[in-house]
Formats: structure tokens, sequence, C-alpha cells
């Protein structure tokens, strides 16, 4: 069953907030950051959001340093623009940024299907498996961002049994703005199945201890959004950079 076919909220002033509570067991500012972050990729603050950050000091009840540090932190990612002494929006998708995500992801990850494949971990193919479980659950249910915490879990066993964990941290922190076009195109019809069909391919060629084949698999899997990029863009023109 496909995802339903919902578009985001593009109105900025309409644009849901994350939730605000923190754990105080933690620092304030690595929270704030991830909370916005995920806000951003799942679009709930789309681009152009206005952050204010009087505003989100009081909503997450932390002082201005915290939100200051968390949105430098997004700056750097380029997932937000700030007009000092004027404003701090949510940025649009910079097309050539999601280009250079996806040729660090994939030149790491075809690397690393070739290493798996040759050594037929059938721990990993469990876990592989389960995480594939998982998205068949959350496609039925209709439940867009646990689908895809699905799909990243799936990736991140990938790099987990190569012993790259760093590797893949790298891969989030460039991810922002191909992330956000993933968003936008999941909704498309058989998007979700084709990427349950790809996660089951690439795993059933590890499996079997064929490299050349968990390659190819990986290589189609990871190209499915960008070669749908003009259906995008003329589907959401006011998210992308020109």
């Amino acid at each position: 069953m496909d995802l339903p076919h919902t578009a985001p909220r593009a109105a900025a002033k309409t644009a849901s907030r994350p939730a605000a509570r923190l754990d105080r067991a933690r620092q304030a500012a690595p929270q704030v950051f991830e909370r916005l972050r995920n806000a951003i990729i799942a679009l709930e603050l789309p681009p152009g959001a206005p952050l204010s950050r009087a505003e989100l000091a009081g909503q997450f009840g932390v002082s201005s340093t915290p939100v200051r540090d968390a949105l430098m932190r997004l700056e750097e990612e380029g997932l937000v623009d700030v007009f000092p002494q004027h404003a701090t929006v949510v940025s649009r998708i910079d097309v050539d940024r999601a280009h250079q995500a996806h040729f660090l992801r994939q030149a790491l990850e075809l690397e690393i299907v070739r290493l798996l494949a040759a050594g037929r971990d059938t721990s990993l193919i469990i876990r592989l498996d389960h995480a594939i479980a998982l998205q068949q659950q959350f496609a039925k249910a209709g439940d867009f961002e646990a689908f895809i915490a699905a799909d990243n879990d799936f990736h991140a066993e990938l790099y987990a049994a190569a012993e790259k964990q760093d590797l893949w941290m790298l891969v989030r922190s460039r991810s922002g703005h191909i992330d956000r076009l993933r968003r936008l195109h999941l909704p498309s019809p058989g998007k979700a199945q084709n990427i349950l069909r790809h996660h089951k391919l690439i795993t059933r060629a590890i499996e079997a201890g064929d490299g050349d084949a968990a390659q190819q698999h990986l290589r189609t899997h990871l190209s499915g959004t960008l070669s749908e990029l003009a259906k995008i863009r003329e589907r959401h023109p006011e998210y992308l950079s020109d």
C-alpha cells in the first residue's frame, strides 16, 4: 500500500512548531538543534518559515544562547538563512547541495555494500529484514515520518556493520537539502513501494554475497528522487532554489 498523497503545508505562517519539552539532563543547544532540524526536514517548518529567537527561547524554556547556537549550526548546514538585525528564515532547498550530498552518500555506500556482501554476516541480514518489515508497517499506516526514520535505520545498519558509523554521521550532516527533496517526493504514487523493493533487493544481494548486484540496486535506489527533480520542482516551485 502506498503512503497517502498529501503535500506538506506551504504557508510559513501555518507551519507547526516542534514540541517544546526538553530533557533537562542533556545540554539544551543540541536538543533545540535536533528539534528544529527534524521539523525542517519533515517540512513542518517549510522554506520561508520565520524563526524568532525570542519565540523559540520561550517555546523551549531556555535562554537565547542555546537558540543562537542551534541556529548557527543550522546555518552551517544551509538549512536556515540569517539576515543580521532583520530575520532568520528556513532556507529554500538548494539543489546543488542536494546533488553534492547524493554524490557523497552514493560513493560511500557503494563501497559499503560491496564490503558487506563479501562478509556474508547473517546477523546483519536479520537486522536489515527487520528494518524493512517496520517500513512496511509504517507504509500501510500512512506514517510518513516513521517510514523515513525506518529508512534511515536501514542505511545506518549498513554503516554500522561496516564499522563506518562516523561516516554515517557525516552523511546525515550533509543531507538536509536532499532529505527535504525526498520528503516532497515520498507521497508520489509507488515511491514508498519502490523504496521497499530496492531495500529488499540490496539485502538479498548482500545475503548472496553478490557485490555487483548490491551496488547496482543501491545506485538505482539512491538516484530515485533526483531523477524526478523536474516533477518535484513543478509541484513545489516555491520550495526550491533556482
